[in-house]
């Protein structure tokens, strides 16, 4: 195929894996909706091994056939998006002859592709964490839509700036940290919201929500916690590759660019959440809000900072 034949199909893959994703949402949506309330076993059958371990489920209390099939459903159109979205990248890739991700639209994709994949893994080995499909995947499809609308660059050769061996490397780890916090802030928004659910419950209301069909705040916060714990030695060496680049690209380390500032306090943020999950007095609410404000950071870091402000990562908004 030719480079034009080969852009062309990476667009087209691009428009197929949105459909597939929102397919996937509406059938996780449908598991939701017929499921049974078996969440909360669930919950409970990991929160009784060992500490890192993610819940399982339980046969007595086994989901309802349509739930379950629903859930199947989703999975796999869930699979199929990933794979055609893994083509996007792919395509681009060839068609380019380098690495896809050199501007903003193929970066952005490839974090939004790691995200996905992430949670399928999780999924995959958990199957009650099946259920928060509906809250990971709503926010890629809107993502991808606003990629696609916004960010969306034609394939082409690489900047000068970009021309380098470090890219396959540092911006490679930025792609795959920044993807598997993605699930990890949604997590923690999510265990924030079955907090307050099993709070209500507690206090003897029942409370009509969707929240009563999803695993429970302790195996929400384990995934939450195990994806940081992944996510931070990644997301430390891309700031470390970072500046062993900036020296090589600019004669200096650092020199506190918006792109370098905002790398390193995300860095900081995450390194408190760590270390706020396993201090007592700050597990569970106050740590979660941590991790949702290092969520917050790092999606400032990626829209605001790559796209507004001014400085020597500037032209990684362009193509």
């Amino acid at each position: 195929m030719s480079p034009d034949e080969l852009a062309s199909l990476s667009d087209s893959l691009f428009s197929i894996s949105i459909a597939l994703y929102s397919l996937a949402m509406v059938a996780f949506s449908a598991q939701l909706a017929f499921g049974r309330r078996a969440a909360r076993t669930r919950e409970l059958v990991g929160a009784g091994g060992p500490a890192g371990e993610l819940p399982t489920e339980a046969p007595a209390a086994a989901e309802g056939g349509r739930g379950r099939r629903w859930g199947t459903v989703a999975m796999v159109l869930a699979a199929l998006g990933a794979v055609a979205h893994g083509g996007v990248l792919v395509a681009r890739g060839l068609a380019a002859d380098r690495l896809p991700w050199g501007n903003m639209y193929e970066f952005s994709t490839a974090t939004v592709f790691v995200a996905v994949v992430a949670y399928l893994v999780f999924a995959l080995r958990a199957p009650g964490l099946r259920h928060i499909g509906l809250f990971v995947l709503a926010p890629v499809v809107l993502s991808m839509v606003l990629i696609g609308l916004f960010l969306y660059a034609e394939a082409g050769p690489l900047v000068a700036a970009l021309r380098s061996y470090w890219l396959a490397i540092h911006v490679s780890t930025a792609i795959i940290g920044f993807g598997v916090f993605f699930v990890s802030g949604i997590a923690s928004v999510l265990y924030l919201a079955a907090t307050r659910h099993e709070e209500r419950v507690a206090a003897g209301e029942r409370p009509g929500s969707l929240l009563s069909r999803l695993p429970g705040a302790a195996a929400l916060d384990r995934v939450a916690h195990r994806t940081a714990v992944f996510g931070f030695p990644i997301w430390t060496f891309t700031v470390i590759a970072g500046a062993i680049w900036a020296e090589a690209a600019w004669g200096r380390f650092w020199g506190w660019d918006p792109k370098e500032t905002w790398a390193f306090i995300a860095w900081v943020v995450y390194a408190a959440y760590l270390h706020a999950r396993t201090t007592a007095g700050w597990r569970g609410t106050p740590a979660a809000w941590v991790n949702v404000v290092g969520l917050g950071v790092m999606i400032f870091n990626l829209t605001f900072v790559n796209m507004v402000s001014t400085g020597l990562h500037s032209y990684a908004g362009v193509n």
